[in-house]
C-alpha cells in the first residue's frame, strides 16, 4: 500500500500540521514503491522518447509527464496531447495558444523537441525538473485525497510565483489567474466573492480582484501578492473563508452566527 499523507484536521491547524511535517511526509511518499517504480521506469527510458507516438506508446512514462504538468486527466488522450506538442508554440493558431490552460503550453515548450524534423535536443536538465515536478505534483493530488483545500493551497504556493515571472504585464497575469480553475478558486474564496462574480465580463472580473485583493491584503498587483508573507495571508484567510462556506452550506444562519461568536 502506497503511503498516504496525514491530515487529522482541516483549517488554519491542519494547514500548520501539514507545513510543520510536510518534508518529512513528502519524502515517505516519494519513496513508497508506486512513486519510485514510476520514477524508475521513466528516467531509464526517457531517452528512447524521440518522437510524439514513441511518448503516447511509452504509456508509463506518458503517465509521469503528463502528471508532471498536472494533465493526468488526459492520460487517455494521446491524439489531443500528441497535437499539442506537434502544433508547438511559434504560431499564434498553435493548439496550445489557443487554450486557456497555459500547462499546454509548457508542455508544448518543454517536449517541442519530440516534433517531427526539429532540430533542437532535450535540455539537459528537463528529465530531472520533469522527475521533481511529478513528485511534488503527485504528492499534492494525495493530499487533495484528504483533503481538497489543502492541495489547492499547495498548488498556489507552487504556481503563483511562476506565474507571476511568466507574464510581463499586469493584466496579463491578472487574466492567468483567472484561467487557472484552482487559483481562482482560492482568490474567490478568500476575497469572498459572489457566485454572480463569474458572470461578469473578464475585463471586470479582472477589475473586481485587483480591488478587492487591494482592499483586503493592502497590495497593488500579483508580483506583490507572490511575496511569501502576503500569500500566507491569502491562503490563511482561504482555509477559514472555506471552513465558513461549509459551514453555512451545513448549517442554518443563526447556527453559524452562534459558532462564530463562541469562538
Amino acid at each position: 500500500m502506497s503511503f498516504q499523507p496525514v491530515i487529522p484536521i482541516g483549517g488554519l491547524a491542519g494547514w500548520a500540521f501539514l507545513n510543520k511535517t510536510r518534508e518529512r511526509q513528502e519524502a515517505s511518499f516519494t519513496a513508497a514503491p508506486a512513486v519510485k517504480n514510476d520514477l524508475a521506469h521513466f528516467r531509464q527510458n526517457f531517452a528512447a522518447i524521440s518522437s510524439t507516438e514513441d511518448l503516447v506508446k511509452d504509456r508509463r512514462s506518458f503517465r509521469v509527464i503528463l502528471s508532471a504538468y498536472g494533465l493526468e486527466d488526459d492520460i487517455n488522450s494521446g491524439a489531443f496531447i500528441r497535437k499539442i506538442i506537434d502544433d508547438g508554440v511559434d504560431d499564434r493558431k498553435a493548439l496550445a495558444n489557443r487554450l486557456t490552460d497555459r500547462r499546454y503550453k509548457a508542455l508544448a515548450q518543454d517536449l517541442g523537441f519530440l516534433t517531427a524534423g526539429s532540430k533542437t535536443v532535450a535540455p539537459g536538465d528537463l528529465k530531472e525538473r520533469i522527475a521533481a515536478q511529478f513528485q511534488s505534483r503527485s504528492f499534492e493530488r494525495a493530499v487533495g485525497a484528504q483533503n481538497q483545500d489543502m492541495r489547492m493551497a499547495l498548488a498556489l504556493q507552487r504556481e503563483l510565483p511562476d506565474l507571476v515571472q511568466g507574464y510581463a504585464s499586469d493584466n496579463a497575469q491578472w487574466f492567468a489567474v483567472l484561467g487557472n480553475a484552482p487559483m481562482r478558486k482560492v482568490m474567490e474564496t478568500a476575497l469572498g466573492l459572489p457566485k454572480e462574480f463569474g458572470a461578469l465580463d473578464v475585463d471586470q472580473q479582472v477589475v473586481r480582484l485587483k480591488s478587492s485583493v487591494s482592499r483586503r491584503f493592502n497590495v497593488s498587483n500579483l508580483q506583490a501578492l507572490s511575496e511569501p508573507e502576503n500569500m500566507d495571508k491569502l491562503i490563511k484567510r482561504f482555509l477559514v473563508m472555506s471552513q465558513i462556506r461549509e459551514m453555512q452550506v451545513s448549517m442554518s444562519p443563526a447556527s453559524v452566527a452562534l459558532t462564530l461568536l463562541r469562538r
